[in-house]
């Protein structure tokens, strides 16, 4: 307050009459950025705020959108679970070379990430946000060894080509503590840009608010007609695929709860009879799998763990209805647990199951 009371008493003998409101003006500006300052460094800190930043950096041109946000899911006894039970690959010689020369350790310095993917006439065209701790000094003098770099819209780009591919990735350090990386050859989806379509997006991430994990899909005619082709033949049904290829939203989020991850799958459209009707094949499904589970030929052929975890996870299912106005939907709640993980894994693949061939390394 020292300097406050300086610079009011610097001003001018003439406007003495002024000197209270002057100090009172200056002390007001200076709580106000104060203000300003904590509001904007607690908002930063805020898990929800630093999600929608993320995703506001999404293209909204894109056919896909997942986002997983690890550092809350750390906190998780489920995410422990998961680690102990999914395999770990050798990681590549790249991946490996990149880890020694930066220090950087995906499963413990990644914090969040958001990727988009969209469909492109040469391919699908990917980008990636990403937060962590990065020491950017050793990521961008590795990049300059292994690739190059350009200067663009103010940004430092760099390019990488993984070995054994033509095919280079592109990235950009946003701030010290994010990066965006896509297979763009232009690297125009490093820069957000304006687009009509955002809200339609916002609107799905903001019920998606506190889901540590979550995948959104709007669909289109080419992506529907591949949907019957990713079931398993036994269990195609044409009714089935016309009212999923009728659906403009598709949504897929996880939340642990406990010792185990609560799934919520959801889709959407504007037709009420659409919706009924799928709600209707679901249940329809649920108690068909569930009978199926019980089956005499069933318990012959699975393993009786894994069959009871099978058996809870359905009985846990429940299909709901939700109503928006404007657009209508089925959700699918399940909840996936760690001795289904198990039961899973200890059990390997069902009877008949090809084995893949393996080929002799070319000379």
């Amino acid at each position: 307050m020292a300097e406050v009371s300086c610079l009011a008493d610097s001003w001018p003998k003439s406007t003495m009459p002024n000197r209270k409101l002057l100090r009172g003006l200056l002390v007001t500006i200076a709580l106000s950025l104060a203000g300003t300052f904590a509001y904007f460094r607690h908002k930063s800190s805020d898990p929800l705020a630093i999600r929608n930043e993320m995703l506001a950096r999404l293209p909204a041109s894109a056919h896909a959108v997942v986002f997983l946000d690890l550092a809350s899911l750390r906190s998780s006894p489920f995410l422990a679970q998961l680690f102990a039970w999914a395999p770990r690959p050798a990681p590549d010689e790249d991946y490996a070379q990149f880890v020694q020369a930066t220090g950087f350790n995906y499963e413990r310095d990644l914090d969040r990430v958001a990727l988009a993917v969209s469909r492109a006439p040469s391919g699908a065209i990917f980008l990636v946000i990403a937060d962590g701790r990065f020491d950017r000094m050793k990521i961008e003098a590795y990049a300059r060894r292994a690739g190059k770099s350009e200067s663009r819209n103010g940004a430092t780009i760099f390019s990488m080509a993984p070995s054994g591919t033509s095919q280079a990735l592109f990235f950009t350090f946003l701030r010290g503590d994010r990066m965006a990386w896509t297979n763009d050859p232009s690297a125009v989806a490093l820069f957000p840009q304006p687009d009509a379509n955002a809200p339609e997006w916002r609107e799905r991430y903001v019920r998606l608010a506190g889901t540590p994990v979550f995948a959104v899909i709007r669909q289109d005619s080419g992506m529907a007609s591949a949907l019957p082709q990713q079931t398993p033949e036994g269990f195609r049904s044409p009714q089935l695929a016309a009212l999923l290829a009728q659906l403009q939203w598709i949504s897929i989020g996880g939340k642990p709860d406990g010792n185990l991850l609560r799934v919520v799958a959801e889709g959407e459209c504007e037709s009420e009879t659409t919706m009924r009707q799928l709600g209707d094949i679901l249940s329809g499904i649920l108690v068909l799998v569930q009978g199926g589970l019980n089956g005499a030929d069933m318990r012959k052929k699975l393993d009786p763990q894994l069959r009871e975890e099978y058996l809870a996870l359905v009985q846990s299912a429940e299909v709901q209805k939700v109503d928006r106005g404007s657009t209508k939907s089925v959700r699918v709640v399940f909840d996936v647990t760690p001795k289904l993980l198990q039961a899973a894994k200890v059990a390997g693949p069902p009877e008949g199951t090809p084995t893949p061939v393996r080929r002799p390394p070319s000379r």
